[in-house]
């Protein structure tokens, strides 16, 4: 992955984001689903994990900060484009794809 493709946000450092920049290849034609589920069989692979929702943003639309039931709101350290994908990198190792067409998301831990 191009370290040009990576929007880091403010404060944090690359070493944050561990390999998972390595698992995702722009020029495989595979959405970033399959491509972190075979590349990252030694953790599990690409494993969902249900009641994540999204806040919503000033315009009332939704954003990529995630919330959990019982946790403080999720806020992105990282994320970068794979086509009509956006892969958002959190703290505590979870890992979003937007699918920027429909809306939908999944989001797995990663560690």
């Amino acid at each position: 992955m191009p370290d040009n493709m990576i929007a880091l946000l403010a404060g944090h450092h690359p070493n944050e984001l561990g390999a998972l920049p390595d698992f995702i290849n722009q020029n495989d034609p595979r959405p970033a689903r399959e491509q972190f589920d075979a590349n990252y069989q030694h953790g599990g692979g690409w494993r969902p994990m249900k009641g994540f929702t999204q806040q919503r943003n000033r315009a009332g639309k939704p954003g990529i900060v995630l919330e959990y039931p019982g946790d403080p709101p999720y806020h992105p350290i990282a994320s970068w484009p794979l086509r009509h994908e956006l892969i958002v990198v959190y703290r505590y190792s979870w890992v979003a794809i937007f699918n920027t067409k429909d809306g939908t998301f999944e989001v797995a831990r990663m560690d």
